[in-house]
């Protein structure tokens, strides 16, 4: 596959809450995803809402918030990305930047702006329609993106090919 731009998506437990899950997509279509270590001060708050993970969970299968962001540096420094969701993730990404004091190195974007030729609303029906066929979920970040990848492909290449995530684009830190 053709180079195709970089897509992003953060799962966070509720809307402006802590980052639990990243997902981005490669230059070449595949996929890294983990989930996100809660850091200490992130869990001092009564309120900290962990969506569908518990806190054993995240810490156990997730990566540090420092090895996400070094992951994404290695990736994607400098670049923009594109979301679904531009204010979301970007509040959840910068929360994951300011726990560091770093300033975010990638610049959001909505995905939309790729394609100018679309009618206002075609690219979020469009979107919507490929998770109802691929019977996947918006609030899964690999799942965000794999289906943006798809509608990229579809929407520049004419073509309707699955990409078929099977997990193995898990950031693997023991490399």
């Amino acid at each position: 596959m053709a180079d195709v731009p970089g897509f992003i998506a953060v799962e966070t437990g509720e809307e402006g809450g802590l980052p639990l899950a990243i997902a981005w997509s490669l230059n070449d279509g595949r996929i890294k995803h983990t989930l996100i270590q809660p850091d200490c001060d992130w869990l001092e708050d009564d309120l900290v809402a962990l969506g569908d993970y518990s806190q054993e969970e995240l810490e156990s299968l997730g990566v540090s918030a420092l090895d996400v962001i070094r992951e994404l540096e290695t990736d994607h420094f400098n670049a923009t990305l594109y979301t679904a969701g531009v204010s979301d993730d970007e509040a959840a990404l910068s929360r994951l930047f300011e726990t560091f004091g770093l300033d975010p190195f990638v610049e959001m974007a909505p995905a939309e702006a790729l394609y100018p030729d679309l009618p206002p609303g075609e690219w979020s029906r469009e979107r919507g329609m490929l998770f109802a066929e691929q019977g996947l979920e918006p609030m899964r970040p690999e799942q965000e993106v794999e289906v943006m990848l798809m509608l990229h492909r579809r929407l520049m290449l004419g073509e309707d090919t699955e990409f078929g995530h099977d997990g193995s684009h898990d950031i693997d830190l023991e490399d």
